[in-house]
């Protein structure tokens, strides 16, 4: 649909700044912490990716709906994000097999969305103040108000939110004939990355973000994966605890982003929150194993300690972020145990480090062979 009579519409950040805008024609106020995806494609994705829960989100691309939705390619059961902001909404799309437009999208799950804001400025003030908690309002409520119930809105550093996105309760994902079984810990997991898990002969239950170690292993898997997610993860001590377990026993274990963060905590090496994070499909990667680069889509607001990474007589840096030299990949010297801080599941998106999967399946392998 088209909607004509566009309200004012503001963007509050919790600094006093503040953008102007209008409202696509969802009327309401949303908070969360602001953040920008420079990402040219993929609109669809990352607002549906469990990740960005809790986050109001600034798509540096000027275009955004222009190729409508399409049900099949959704990261989740639903949009994640707290809200949108962008240059230019397009309520009209030309894509042959979407199924309906990313207004009527909106629209059914009432996501509040800003358009016609100058997200160039808004970009470049971000960068230059760091990621901050932010309101959008289309609903006409005063600057005063909002500023007063900004200030109520929990900081993203302690903030638990895995649980918020996770199953509540065990699912399969695959065939059950597959040649591999996977116990997955959700923390928010993308459902790409079952996709790419199942596309390489695997059966995968994915479990609660809550769950024992004794549950994940009652489904007798071959290896484990903890998952992407939004939030901090220093709180989530349930998960480090079955990361410390699954090592304990030298199991295969594989982690995404949060999971990867979730691994380096259980082997006591601390995370921090970033001044800006990584957010994007075109982020330089360099594999220090194989000193190939990557292009790699990468989404997170946490990192891992590189020092103390560093000093960690049992791990190893195999993955480097070449903007800003943080890490982007680790592993144990000792034990079954890699991740990494980016999405080799991206779609759309490069699929350079689709390797990573097959990694996985190898570790596998190999530790079946050892048994034999």
């Amino acid at each position: 649909m088209q909607y004509t009579t566009k309200q004012k519409a503001i963007v509050l950040l919790a600094d006093g700044t503040v953008f102007h805008g209008k409202s696509i024609g969802i009327s309401g106020t949303t908070f969360g912490e602001v953040c920008f995806n420079t990402g040219m494609s993929g609109y669809q994705e990352i607002f549906t990716d469990p990740s960005y829960f809790g986050q109001i989100m600034v798509t540096t691309n000027p275009h955004i709906g222009n190729y409508g939705v399409n049900v099949n390619e959704v990261e989740s059961n639903g949009v994640k994000i707290a809200g949108l902001i962008c240059k230019n909404f397009s309520f009209n799309y030309s894509r042959p097999d979407a199924s309906e437009s990313l207004y009527d999208y909106f629209e059914k799950q009432n996501i509040v969305a800003v358009s016609d804001v100058d997200t160039r400025a808004l970009v470049s003030y971000i960068r230059d103040n760091g990621a901050q908690n932010a309101v959008i309002s289309t609903d006409g409520t005063s600057i005063e108000d909002l500023k007063a119930q900004l200030a109520k809105v929990p900081n993203m550093k302690g903030l638990e939110l895995a649980s918020t996105v996770s199953t509540k309760e065990p699912y399969f994902y695959g065939d059950e004939n597959a040649t591999y079984k996977v116990s997955a810990l959700d923390l928010g997991i993308k459902t790409n990355i079952l996709r790419n898990l199942a596309k390489r002969d695997c059966y995968i239950k994915v479990f609660p973000f809550n769950a024992s170690y004794e549950d994940l292993k009652s489904f007798n898997p071959d290896g484990y994966f903890l998952s992407n997610g939004p939030g901090d993860p220093e709180p989530l001590h349930q998960a480090q605890k079955v990361a410390k377990e699954i090592i304990a026993e030298n199991k295969p274990l594989f982690g995404i982003c949060l999971g990867h963060q979730v691994i380096a905590l259980a082997n006591g090496i601390s995370t921090y929150k970033m001044f800006n994070g990584h957010r994007g499909i075109n982020h330089p990667v360099k594999n220090l194993l194989t000193g190939k680069g990557e292009i790699t889509s990468q989404n997170h607001g946490f990192a891992v300690n590189k020092e103390e990474l560093e000093k960690h007589p049992d791990m190893e840096i195999t993955h480097l972020h070449l903007n800003d030299d943080t890490v982007a990949g680790m592993r144990m010297k000792s034990k079954n145990c890699f991740s990494v801080q980016y999405h080799p599941e991206a779609s759309p998106g490069p699929h350079d480090s689709q390797y990573l999967f097959d990694t996985f399946i190898e570790n596998i392998k190999s530790t079946s062979l050892q048994k034999v």
